[in-house]
């Protein structure tokens, strides 16, 4: 366990801040959630869309849920039982953690709730979605919220890494009971077209994701330009 917690922390100071203004205002702007709300909204157009509101209730019911219980089973659970400190507050890595904008995160931090709860987002909708590029995307969001959060200071590897493998099988899990539900309750479809995924989202809907990520990463390079003049 000591040499997990060496090397954990070895990494740790090894992505933590950095001397630039404007790396410093990348990953304030990432981590920030009111930044992916328009990738979030383009996302429940597309499920409304290709399943209309009656159909789309179950799904968005579930990644509802599915966010409330990692973010809970994290926050109101874990970190109050493990009361594993943050580096931000652990007196062995306090003074040395570098913070931005003077935030430091509350006192626990095991495990990230920021990590559990993109990585089962981007789990379940990669299976609900089945598009590979959709996939990326939206492991490429889970994988930059997670890092925001190191560079910020507020999570340690361990914080980040546990988080991710169970948002990786909370995402797993809840897709699995959405199926269960969906094949009961729902009335089936069956796509013959190339047009449509093998879930049946068509393609070309499928392409304002890549467009909105395009435009949310456009987004972060020109704030945190803005953020670097004002800091």
């Amino acid at each position: 366990m000591e040499e997990i917690t060496t090397w954990s922390k070895s990494i740790f100071f090894l992505l933590n801040g950095s001397d630039s203004l404007y790396l410093d205002g990348v990953f304030w702007t990432i981590t920030r959630t009111v930044t992916w709300v328009p990738l979030m909204l383009i996302t429940l157009y597309i499920v409304v869309k290709n399943n209309g509101w009656r159909r789309a209730l179950l799904p968005i019911a579930v990644v509802l849920l599915l966010i409330c219980f990692t973010d809970q089973f994290s926050s109101s659970f874990c970190k109050p039982f493990f009361r594993i400190l943050r580096p931000t507050h652990d007196p062995s890595t306090a003074t040395m953690v570098d913070i931005v904008n003077g935030y430091r995160g509350g006192l626990y931090g095991f495990f990230s709730s920021h990590a559990a709860n993109t990585f089962a987002c981007a789990t379940f909708l990669s299976l609900l979605f089945r598009s590979w590029s959709v996939s990326a995307f939206l492991y490429i969001y889970a994988f930059l919220c997670s890092l925001s959060r190191i560079y910020l200071g507020v999570h340690s590897p361990i914080d980040i890494g546990v988080g991710t493998l169970f948002g990786l099988l909370s995402g797993a899990l809840f897709y699995f009971l959405y199926y269960l539900a969906d094949k009961r309750f729902g009335q089936p479809r069956t796509f013959f077209s190339s047009a449509y995924t093998a879930s049946g989202y068509l393609y070309s809907d499928l392409v304002l994701i890549h467009l909105g990520f395009a435009l949310t990463l456009l987004y972060v390079a020109f704030n945190a330009v803005f953020l670097a003049a004002s800091y």
